[in-house]
């Protein structure tokens, strides 16, 4: 016998008793997004691999390590999206949406990264991603890190503290690798592997590194706060004050410098210690170079990124209770002829009362057998019809979830019953 195939490691079923607690996440995104006035875009799955070696940068983890890449039947080097931005600024480039213009995206779906799984980091991860474009000022920083304080709020989760930090403009940010780079050669013999690789390309990731044998030298490296021009400075104090007038709490992490090449000026992350080592719930900041360097006109930029995995996980640790997606009647047909008018019965009830759920039963079986599918699929009433009641056009209506004596309703009248009940 042939071995039964498997999920991939690292992607994962979601099963009809958990997708029901996705729905009512992305309800709350959607609701969220239409709050703020930011709008919808879809990206596909697949990009030209160019894309994220140009935007992400071709010297780090996720293009040299983790990136899903293969060439098609056409010879072209295509990816799975690891990361949601770039695909944005290339469909913004492609349809002319982003220059001159103001623009407040939103997306969410599958991410995918070749990385050891564990809990909160899967292979294929869901993202949820906010992008601006347009506005330079930081008052749009400070609207994305609200909007991302008020989901927390929404989603009834505690203990998510805001880090902060500015990697100043590109200019700033280019002095600054030169101070940085020397302090480093002057203690080259104390960087790790990945410190040595990273130090001609990529030196401020090395201030990002999770090895403790590298602490107190990254603790002693030169500051990029003290190597800001006027602007950067006078950037990041002004989405201090909104932030302080709006009353959202935040730690200045000088060490926060984000993973992709492409960010600028503001960078945060809200953080939480109940997730063990995957503490990083939600990340964002400026990228005001990306458009530019992907080929359209220089464009202003800022957005954020959060794994829903991670939100969901966080939530069923709080013990949060999502309803769950139960129908509102289950529709017991007894008789030769009740399935005909099960069907009918139940497109009736559908078209008069929008919204309402009904799960009718299909494939036959005893009353006994019928009743027990009612209960478990947590339907509140039962409606039965059988030979009796479809000569008197009428329903029985049971309840199952309250203590009340069955009553005969007639089928005319059943739509009314329903409404008054409030199912």
């Amino acid at each position: 016998m042939s071995k039964t195939i498997q999920s991939i490691r690292g992607m994962h079923d979601v099963l009809p008793d958990e997708s029901y607690q996705w729905q009512a996440f992305e309800q709350i995104v959607r609701e969220l997004m239409a709050m703020y006035g930011y709008r919808e875009i879809r990206m596909p799955a697949v990009e030209s691999t160019d894309l994220f070696s140009r935007s992400i940068g071709e010297v780090t983890d996720i293009v040299e390590k983790e990136m899903y890449t293969f060439e098609d039947r056409n010879g072209d080097m295509l990816t799975l999206r690891p990361e949601g931005t770039a695909g944005c600024v290339r469909a913004g480039i492609q349809h002319g949406i982003l220059h001159n213009q103001v623009q407040r995206l939103w997306y969410m779906g599958p991410m995918f990264r070749h990385e050891r799984p564990q809990k909160g980091r899967y292979r294929q991860f869901h993202q949820l991603g906010v992008e601006t474009f347009g506005i330079a000022d930081p008052d749009i920083d400070a609207e994305l890190i609200v909007m991302s304080a008020r989901l927390w709020k929404l989603l009834q989760l505690e203990d998510i503290r805001l880090e902060l930090n500015t990697l100043g403009s590109n200019e700033a940010r280019a002095k600054y690798r030169t101070v940085l780079v020397d302090y480093l050669n002057a203690n080259r013999d104390r960087l790790d592997e990945d410190s040595l690789r990273r130090l001609d390309s990529n030196p401020l990731r090395i201030l990002d590194s999770k090895n403790p044998e590298m602490k107190s030298l990254i603790n002693d490296a030169p500051s990029l706060m003290g190597n800001l021009d006027t602007e950067s400075t006078e950037h990041f104090e002004q989405l201090r004050l909104y932030l302080d007038d709006v009353g959202i709490e935040y730690t200045i992490n000088p060490r926060l410098v984000r993973g992709l090449d492409y960010y600028c000026k503001t960078v945060f992350e809200w953080v939480t210690d109940r997730l063990g080592a995957q503490g990083t719930v939600c990340a964002g900041g400026r990228y005001d170079g990306l458009v530019e360097q992907l080929g359209g006109k220089a464009t202003p930029a800022s957005g954020f990124a959060l794994g829903i995995e991670r939100l969901l996980a966080l939530r069923e640790a709080a013990n949060i209770e999502v309803p769950a997606d139960h129908p509102d009647l289950y529709l017991l047909l007894q008789g030769a002829s009740s399935t005909h008018k099960g069907l009918v019965l139940a497109e009736k009830l559908r078209n008069e009362n929008p919204g309402l759920s009904i799960l009718s039963n299909c494939g036959g079986g005893s009353f006994k057998s019928q009743m027990k599918k009612a209960d478990k699929s947590g339907a509140a009433i039962a409606l039965i019809l059988g030979e009796n009641e479809i000569a008197d056009e009428t329903v029985t209506v049971k309840f199952l979830r309250e203590q009340k004596e069955q009553q005969t309703i007639s089928q005319n009248g059943l739509s009314e019953f329903l409404k008054n009940y409030q199912v």
